[in-house]
């Protein structure tokens, strides 16, 4: 992990949003899960993957989802001082959704590449090998990323979820 400082709650709302993805599982959705905190580590909004909920809709990761309800109701001063924590490293599509929403901060579990070595080529997730500070580096914008963190914790989450999956 790059130099980067850890906020005493970080852990504590990273597995938060590890239970939003067990949550989404249990639901019939994809196990993703993300939590919006504020700088002071207040939780604003919690979203799971939508993949079945939002009528297969590929699109419909969890932080993609939340940024896009982030950007309508909070201003960008707001989301500049906002920590999106998520069950694995968001992809190039959510981390683009991140950047324009302005969420400052994100605090992640699994890496990219893990996830992809789990998923495999599955059809319902054909997952990118892109680090989301890769994204966020060709913005104009500061994005501060931390992760991976509880690694081997959030890569359980998708254990046996793929495989299973038929």
């Amino acid at each position: 992990m790059p130099d980067v400082t850890l906020r005493p709650y970080d852990e504590e709302l990273l597995r938060r949003s590890f239970a939003v993805a067990r949550r989404s599982r249990e639901r019939g959705d994809h196990p993703f899960g993300s939590v919006l905190a504020d700088k002071n580590g207040f939780v604003i909004m919690e979203q799971g993957n939508g993949y079945t909920s939002e009528g297969g809709d590929r699109t419909a990761h969890a932080e993609k989802l939340l940024s896009s309800w982030a950007a309508k109701n909070l201003s960008l001063a707001e989301l500049a001082q906002c920590t999106l924590y998520t069950s694995a490293e968001p992809c190039a599509m959510c981390s683009g959704a991140i950047y324009w929403a302005g969420i400052g901060r994100v605090v992640f579990g699994q890496t990219e590449r893990d996830l992809k070595a789990q998923t495999g080529d599955h059809d319902e997730n054909p997952t990118l090998d892109l680090p989301c500070h890769v994204v966020f580096e060709a913005g104009q914008r500061p994005t501060e990323v931390v992760g991976p963190l509880l690694a081997e914790e959030a890569s359980q989450l998708q254990a046996d979820f793929w495989a299973n999956k038929g």
